[in-house]
């Protein structure tokens, strides 16, 4: 999109972190919506999303990463690639941490050594911190590399959520902007409804469930003010499906209820969900689904 404007700013901010440091709360906090499912559980992010930051004179496109981790099977090496083209496509990278050291810290590092682009380290629930605490830490992480800023903020809270934004344009090059300024996300509304659903089961369930799900539309068909979606939810073994749909049903019907009323707040539309559960062997280690499921180009 072209803008007249000759100071207009614009580009894109990528948000890393390792697993659990709120990197999705701080996406939604950003562009005052909810795109990104948020949960306690570690590895909740699997793509790259893209919020967008609309401003009079910039725009501010940001990218939420997966946790940084040591890959152990094939989905988890499509997330971490997907960090590095991040990486690599960025104008500004935010680092976000705690105060608290991360035994994945050093792949961070590791990473950002090699990129000579603005990093800017933000120390994230600085709520339930204090001023030392995070003094000692921004000390702490300089001693192995070398970033443009820091500073202390509550993703959860919206703490120096705007002095982020205008840390950030400090950076930012002179450009039109990326997107329509009324857009806030890349996403469809059928890439938000799977994860819904997904952020769901994250809730709901524990051990090895969650990370075993996968989310598909299999139909999504709008009549009048009302509309209809068929989903498919793919776990790798048959007894996960059992564990995903309870007793009588039961627990996968929670599942169903707590996503159409979300999925109706976002459509605004009356909304009929059906939930199915499928196994697909051991996907997250399958070329061919994980190109099915859009983690791998075709």
């Amino acid at each position: 999109m072209e803008t007249e404007n000759t100071t207009f700013q614009s580009g894109f901010v990528s948000i890393i972190g390792v697993p659990n440091v709120g990197k999705s709360t701080l996406l939604n906090a950003l562009i005052n919506q909810k795109i990104a499912i948020v949960s306690p559980k570690a590895q909740t992010t699997r793509r790259a999303i893209i919020g967008i930051h609309n401003a009079e004179n910039h725009q501010i496109v940001f990218v939420d990463t997966p946790g940084i981790i040591t890959p152990h099977y094939a989905l988890q090496e499509t997330m971490m690639q997907s960090v590095e083209q991040s990486l690599q496509d960025t104008d500004v990278i935010v680092w976000l941490t705690t105060d608290k050291i991360n035994s994945n810290e050093n792949i961070v590092v590791e990473k950002l050594q090699k990129i000579s682009k603005p990093i800017l380290v933000l120390i994230n629930k600085s709520d339930k911190s204090d001023t030392e605490k995070i003094q000692h830490r921004i000390s702490q992480l300089g001693d192995n590399l070398s970033f443009a800023n820091s500073l202390a903020i509550s993703a959860l809270h919206k703490f120096n959520i705007e002095s982020l934004i205008s840390l950030i344009l400090n950076y930012l090059p002179i450009h039109p902007a990326y997107y329509e300024l009324e857009q806030f996300t890349d996403q469809t509304e059928r890439q938000l409804i799977t994860e819904i659903i997904r952020e769901k089961i994250l809730t709901h369930y524990q051990e090895e469930i969650p990370y075993s799900c996968e989310v598909t539309i299999l139909e999504y068909k709008e009549v009048d003010n009302q509309v209809r979606i068929h989903t498919e939810i793919h776990v790798e073994r048959d007894s996960q499906k059992i564990i995903l749909i309870g007793k009588n049903g039961m627990k996968i019907k929670r599942i169903r209820i707590e996503a159409r009323r979300d999925i109706e707040a976002l459509l605004g539309k009356t909304v009929f969900l059906e939930l199915y559960v499928r196994v697909a062997e051991g996907w997250k280690n399958k070329e061919n689904f994980l190109k099915k499921f859009g983690y791998l180009t075709q």
